[in-house]
């Protein structure tokens, strides 16, 4: 009977401090720590497909690309509890005490308003049936930047919104289902094999990036060190073509072709392609000796010259022209194909009318010359945090960890266990014997080691130079081009994961922006980051309602819009006559049916 009517109590105060909350998915974190702060849950319906009555109608559907949200890497249940454990054994013995106490609470308020909801997708509620004071951890169409296509179509605007070009922080990206697109897409693939040929004849001052990433992949790649040349041979007017089409790109940027034919050059045009391309992957895939004259070497180095002031992303390129074809809503890696050969991409698209109908697959460049460690392939995810779009507010987190893949780096293998550096596919797969022994057997290292390394490696600045500072300007980027776009309701907020690589210049690119990043304690690395990040989280849209000046954790206020300032003029008075005359109605020379 005591802990009966003490339960009472504690309810009573906590219904009227507004302090009820609701949570869907596996958060073991987020409901220990709101059960610390005198919070009580209301348990989830799970058999119901939304939390809050009435359910969905057709108006209430999400709009196109929000359905399309990918979620990240699924979360494990009987992970729950090292997630707790990590966060805190004390919490974690506290929370189990009281839960037969919080279960009895939770009857209590089976009836009341959740006024703080974490749930792991936006489109299990409808937002027009939340109060004003209710918290929702998500916003209705993030679908601009949270889905490939989204990002893509997006990031293009970019120029209308800052001074930036999109090119230096994101690899350029095409629909293959959209028939302008995919055009550019090709146009670009032969360009870019046409640069490539120019970096080849100049090998003296552009080192053949297969050859630098063979001698780091390990002994038994010593076999490719030299390769063994096939009896074929290219003559020097490929170059020429090579030369002609840098060429005509070069005086198309520069607008100095207006009053020059439309007419592509040869290798550019559906003649003249296609034996173009097979020359080129004779001389790039198959060992085919590319033939050059003295003259064209100067040439094509004065053409790469040119094109390194006018294209960001050529020193990532490399020279085997490698794409990443990606269904435009699915996360956590699935159907992801590395490719280097343009009819097979096409053919990948073509064959599947649906795909083509929706155009939500996109074909983006692969970063062939990645900074590597030890060999090997890794990305970083780092999280940030919206917590308004009205004036866009972004906090950005201190705290990151990297993901390496299984297998030692090689463009010679384009499996999605040597690019792909998902915990939800590696996690899978084996690590090769041929890695360095330094590497984590886990494949996961935070932040603060990633910069021991850089220290390390003799680029103790570039964390804070060049790291950060790119990926904090990439970040609000994607969000100032989505910023009509997304639904900013005032009470919500969004804890996103943004994937990183970084290229041989420690320049990040963006890769994508993920909804409802996993918080699973996969590794010790992650179990203490996601926990923390989580508690963090809390304080900057709970505690900071109260406190302005509240710690905020590891979170950094990166970026606060100034809205314009309206300047209102004062209404002048009207005269009045010495006689004391009244002042006009407001309808007198108005419309008709004016009232006064």
């Amino acid at each position: 009977m005591g802990r009966l009517r003490n339960a009472k109590i504690y309810v009573e105060r906590a219904v009227k401090q507004k302090k009820i909350f609701m949570i869907q998915g596996h958060y073991p974190v987020i409901r220990c720590l709101l059960l610390r702060r005198g919070w009580v849950e209301k348990k989830m319906a799970h058999h119901t497909g939304t939390i809050l009555p009435p359910p969905q109608t057709d108006l209430d559907r999400p709009v196109i690309g929000d359905s399309d949200t990918p979620e990240d890497e699924d979360e494990d249940e009987d992970e729950e509890s090292s997630q707790l454990l990590e966060f805190g054994g004390g919490g974690l013995l506290a929370c189990e005490a009281l839960e037969g106490t919080h279960a009895l609470m939770s009857r209590m308020v089976r009836n009341e308003t959740p006024y703080f909801i974490w749930t792991t997708r936006r489109d299990v509620l409808d937002c027009r049936f939340l109060s004003k004071d209710q918290m929702l951890n998500h916003y209705a169409r993030a679908g601009s930047f949270t889905t490939k296509v989204g990002l893509c179509l997006n990031l293009r605007n970019l120029p209308w919104f800052d001074e930036a070009d999109a090119d230096t922080f994101f690899p350029r990206c095409y629909r293959l289902g959209a028939e302008d697109e995919k055009g550019a897409f090709i146009e670009d693939f032969l360009l870019t094999a046409a640069r490539n040929v120019l970096k080849l004849v100049v090998k003296s001052e552009w080192k053949s990036y297969s050859v630098q990433e063979e001698v780091e992949g390990g002994p038994e790649d010593k076999q490719y060190k030299k390769p063994q040349k096939k009896p074929m041979v290219v003559s020097p007017e490929f170059v020429d073509e090579a030369l002609g089409a840098c060429e005509e790109h070069l005086s198309t940027l520069a607008h100095v072709d207006i009053d020059k034919s439309l007419e592509a050059p040869l290798c550019l045009r559906p003649e003249g392609w296609t034996l173009f391309l097979q020359h080129y992957y004779r001389v790039v895939h198959e060992g085919a000796e590319l033939k050059h004259l003295d003259a064209q070497v100067q040439r094509c180095e004065d053409i790469l010259q040119q094109l390194r002031a006018v294209v960001p992303q050529i020193d990532m390129e490399g020279d085997r022209n490698i794409w990443i074809v990606k269904p435009g809503a699915k996360s956590r890696g699935r159907g992801i194909l590395c490719m280097d050969h343009l009819e097979e991409m096409l053919k990948l698209v073509d064959c599947n009318p649906l795909v083509m109908k929706d155009g939500k697959w996109v074909v983006q460049k692969y970063i062939e010359r990645p900074l590597l460690i030890f060999g090997t392939k890794f990305d970083l995810r780092q999280w940030f945090l919206v917590t308004d779009w009205n004036p866009l507010t972004v906090w950005f987190y201190r705290d990151s960890y990297i993901r390496f893949s299984t297998q030692p780096f090689s463009l010679k293998n384009l499996d999605s266990s040597v690019h792909l550096c998902n915990n939800s596919i590696q996690k899978h797969l084996e690590n090769s014997c041929r890695r360095h022994p330094q590497l984590p057997p886990d494949n996961m290292w935070s932040s603060e080691k990633f910069q021991l390394h850089l220290q390390e490696m003799g680029a103790p600045e570039a964390w804070a130079t060049i790291i950060v500072p790119g990926m904090k300007a990439a970040v609000v980027h994607a969000l100032q081009t989505s910023q009509d776009t997304v639904q900013g309701r005032k009470a919500s907020f969004e804890l996103y994961g943004a994937d990183f690589v970084f290229g041989e210049d420690f320049r990040p690119w963006l890769i994508e922006i993920n909804a409802s990043p996993t918080m699973a304690p996969s590794t010790a690395v992650t179990a203490r980051l996601c926990a923390g990040v989580q508690a963090d989280t809390l304080r900057v849209v709970i505690d900071r309602r109260q406190d302005r000046n509240c710690d905020t954790g590891a979170f950094e206020l990166i970026y606060k819009q100034a809205l314009p300032i309206q300047t209102i003029r004062p209404m002048k008075p009207p005269l009045l006559s010495s006689l004391g005359t009244q002042p006009p109605s407001p309808c007198e020379g108005g419309p008709p049916g004016c009232a006064p």
